[in-house]
Parts: C-alpha cells; structure tokens; sequence
C-alpha cells in the first residue's frame, strides 16, 4: 500500500465512525390569508411551490380564514405568524391598541374602486348628486367617498348611502344602487363583464386620496427581531420576481396541488389584471407615504392618532 494511502485509511475511519448530525428541522410559520385564496396572493403560493421558503429552512404555512376579521386579531395575540391584512384596516387596529407591525407589502396600490355600470347616464362624479350609492363596509369606503365627490364639487349629504353588504355587482344590476363603493377593480369589474353587463371605475387614487398600499403582511410588534421573518420577506421577494417573469408557469402552481378550484375565468382575468400591482420590494418601506396615508384616516376620523411609524410599520434588517 502506498504511503499517502496508509496516512488517508485512519481519516477515512473517522469519517465513517463520526456520529451522523441530524438535519436540521425547518423553522415553521403560520400565515393566515384576508380571505379565501385568490390572485391577490399569487406571490406567497409561488413561493411555497418553487420552494423559496424551503430554501431558506421555513416550513411555511398558508390558512384561508374562517372570518375574514379574525387573522391580525390572531397574531396579536400570539396564535399565528403573519396575516395578510389592509394598510387601512392595520392602522385601525393599531389605533385600537393591537400590538402589530407591517412588516411587507402584498399589493402596492390601491385596489378599492368606485363602479357605475357602462353603459349608465353617469359620467362623471358630479352626475352622482342625488343618486344612490352602495357600499359594504361603512367609516373607510364612505370616507374614500366622501373625498371623492368633494373633488367634484358633490356632499355626502347629496347622495343615498345604501349598505349593500357584499353584493356590489348585483345591486348595480337589479338597480338598487346607481353606482357602488369598495369594489375590486381587479374583481368586480371583471366578474361584471363575464356577466355581460360591464361596468366602468372611478380609481380612488385619482379623485383626491393619497395612494396606498392594499395588501400587507403584519406581525406582532414582540417577533420583529426573529430573524425567519427577514427569511420569509426575502422568500417572498423571490416569488415575486419568479411570478413576473415567469406568469404563465406561475399561473400553473397557483391553481396546482389540489387547492379549491381556482382555475375559472373570474380568476384568470384577475389574475392578469393583479400582476402589475404586485410590489416588487416586499419588504421596502416607503416612509412618506405611510405617514401621508395616516393623516389622511386621522383628518377624516378614520384613527384617533398617529403613533410614531416605526411603532407600526417598518422595514426589516
């Protein structure tokens, strides 16, 4: 035997006497979604399917909620992760005293919409004085309202509030609202063209109120130094980039694995029409925008206050 391979022999028992270290087990978090799984969450399923939270030694975890209010509700007190929630409804609850932080960004515009069906004598905002308008959820979309026909030169007071719960479309079609506040522009307008009875949206974010984001992730405020959410923002930062660039293959893991039924064309259409909303930087953190949003609920008595912002809103390390 040669002399290199007797120095070797003893390294190579070693090797193989050596006790065998355990993998180590994935680090697990709990997301609870807003709602029941549609488009507007396309990023964190890309991310699951392509295994960019398992890359990075999460074990991921995504739940449709039962009540739709419940999921921040939930990781305040402990019971979860991270929820998905809305710029607005976040700022609420930390007004309400909810120990919560956004910690990224899902959708980075606004979604929320003012619809009139198409082919209506309304033209314009001002054509709403003395008509009725439905709405879903009262103080925030009458608050986006209000602003909205005061840019046209119309009062609240001109106008006949109805709630409508969520049949926004179909108070359009029975003629029971002349118009409806709180639709999805990337839903409801499509779900009413399939239905053969198009309608046309007035956008917020160009009628007097200052854009925002629509969907967000918050956690509570005691986890921000766990570092497996700085794991699972940059998680989801890979998803979202894998989603644009690739939308057809991600349109396939979306509607994969035996999930309910998301292969329809109400989802297909949104599912174009939520792509260019989706933020690119998850986790960045536009600072004046946040604060300029905030004044806005706080002017129009949406919040009480505006605590300090990096007490409800950050960008992560």
């Amino acid at each position: 035997m040669k002399p290199y391979r007797l120095f070797l022999l003893p390294l190579l028992l070693a090797a193989l006497l050596a006790p065998i270290s355990p993998a180590r087990a994935a680090d697990k978090l709990t997301v609870l979604l807003d709602w029941f799984v549609n488009p507007d969450h396309a990023p964190l399923y890309v991310a699951l399917e392509k295994g960019f939270f398992k890359n990075r030694g999460l074990e991921v975890e995504l739940i449709a909620p039962s009540n739709p209010n419940d999921p921040p509700k939930l990781v305040a007190a402990g019971k979860a992760d991270i929820a998905v929630s809305y710029q607005h409804q976040h700022q609420m609850q930390v007004d309400q005293g909810l120990p919560l932080v956004r910690i990224a960004t899902l959708i980075a515009t606004p979604l929320n919409s003012l619809v009139v069906l198409e082919d209506s004598k309304i033209k314009t905002i001002a054509d709403l004085k003395g008509k009725t308008i439905g709405y879903s959820v009262g103080g925030f979309e009458t608050a986006l309202l209000k602003v909205m026909l005061a840019k046209e030169g119309v009062q609240l007071e001109d106008v006949k509030l109805v709630n409508v719960n969520f049949s926004l479309s179909p108070s359009l079609f029975t003629g029971q609202t002349d118009a409806v506040i709180g639709a999805f522009r990337n839903f409801e307008l499509n779900q009413m063209a399939i239905e053969k009875r198009p309608g046309r949206a007035f956008f917020v974010e160009e009628f007097g109120v200052p854009a925002y984001d629509e969907l967000i992730l918050v956690a509570a405020s005691e986890t921000l130094a766990d570092p497996k959410l700085r794991k699972f923002v940059d998680a989801l930062e890979e998803g979202v980039q894998y989603l644009i660039n690739h939308p057809d293959e991600s349109w396939k893991l979306f509607v994969s694995h035996g999930r309910e039924n998301l292969d329809d064309e109400l989802n297909r259409r949104a599912w174009k029409d939520t792509l260019p909303r989706f933020a690119l930087r998850p986790g960045a953190l536009d600072q004046n925008r946040y604060r300029r949003f905030a004044r806005f609920l706080q002017e129009e008595k949406i919040v009480t206050k505006v605590p300090p912002l990096d007490t409800w809103a950050v960008e992560l390390p």
